[in-house]
């Protein structure tokens, strides 16, 4: 861990500060689709990307070459270390403006904190923590809002900037595309396992390894080649984040389940039951829009449906550019990034497992 870090302090088990802490920090996508269907939204002709059809931010147009993304992502522990945890936090609410082909440039902090319970040493790591990535990230921070609450959560509003002719969202995929990973799946099911205590010490190194790890470079690869599509695979699982790629649309994926990638130890977990409760929430909102053409083990579709904290991108990308994209991702150290499926014309607006 980093120096910065409270190994050497006195440290309270953030995980274990608040029940089911991680399982239940997101709600599913149904649970969200029932509670945001017919609200009255203002009609802007600026809003570029907005609620009528979800994606990773919203993206308003200022002028006609530049327009800001905005996004918000906040939740409870997932690892014990306070620093670790703010980084992670950071990463994950970066990863959308990443997702989008967008830069971000200012970050404000979100937190909830037990004050009379929980040392105060303990925020200021996680907001060390936080600060990292940010730095990494070449990202200001200029503000925040607290509040005093029995659960520990954090995480930031982050805005980006963006041209408005090179906006990348979710529904841009084009038939015959190639779909891109560049993480592994299972961070979820691993965060599970360390809540529980069973997860090993290098599953527990690996998974935050990749959590705290940024998703610029993937994001400046695909910008520099040119792709059709992209979505950041996090609270929804791999497969709920595709679903939103090709519902109410004229396409639908094909996945080959043998080529996605995930952490050996996820499906071991699994096994034993170290399942997140938003796992069950995906599956429930995706069995509709989920056809299998061969067996597939379930405790496979637990990871295909595991939310994900600071996961991976999934890019859409032409099959002359696929070949140019991997190479450049893995030229910059991104060496999990393969390809998992494509782009099909039938059935439409359905997810094919094979």
């Amino acid at each position: 861990m980093d120096k910065d870090s409270l190994n050497n302090k006195k440290v309270i088990q953030l995980t274990q500060t608040v029940k089911g802490a991680g399982w239940a920090s997101k709600l599913g996508p149904g649970d969200l689709y029932c509670a945001l269907s017919d609200l009255p939204l203002i009609k802007d002709p600026n809003i570029l990307v907005g609620m009528e059809k979800p994606d990773d931010a919203g993206v308003y147009k200022l002028t006609n070459d530049l327009a800001i993304i905005q996004t918000v992502d906040f939740f409870t522990p997932i690892v014990d270390d306070p620093f670790t945890f703010g980084q992670i936090a950071a990463a994950n609410a970066l990863s959308d403006v990443y997702a989008m082909g967008g830069t971000p440039i200012t970050a404000m902090n979100l937190v909830c904190f037990p004050i009379g319970t929980m040392d105060i040493e303990i925020l200021r790591t996680i907001l060390k923590g936080g600060l990292k990535k940010l730095h990494e990230a070449g990202v200001a921070l200029v503000g925040g809002h607290s509040v005093e609450d029995s659960e520990l959560k954090y995480g930031l509003s982050v805005t980006g900037i963006i041209n408005p002719e090179k906006i990348i969202t979710n529904n841009g995929a084009i038939t015959k595309d190639l779909l891109i990973l560049t993480k592994p799946l299972g961070t979820g099911i691993i965060n599970t396992a360390i809540k529980g205590e069973i997860a090993s010490a290098d599953s527990i190194t690996k998974v935050i390894n990749y959590m705290v790890s940024l998703n610029k470079t993937a994001s400046d690869a695909m910008q520099e080649v040119g792709v059709n599509a992209c979505t950041d695979i996090t609270g929804f699982g791999l497969l709920g984040h595709a679903i939103k790629m090709v519902q109410d649309s004229n396409i639908g994926i094909l996945f080959d389940t043998s080529l996605i990638p995930f952490f050996p130890e996820a499906q071991e977990y699994a096994k034993m039951g170290m399942v997140p409760a938003g796992t069950y929430r995906n599956r429930e909102f995706g069995k509709e829009f989920i056809e299998t053409i061969s067996d597939i083990s379930p405790y496979i579709l637990d990871i295909l449906f595991d939310p994900q904290t600071s996961g991976g991108l999934l890019i859409s990308v032409s099959k002359d550019k696929a070949d140019k994209l991997l190479y450049k991702l893995r030229a910059e150290g991104i060496e999990d990034a393969v390809i998992i499926g494509e782009v099909v014309d039938e059935p439409k607006g359905k997810i094919i497992l094979r």
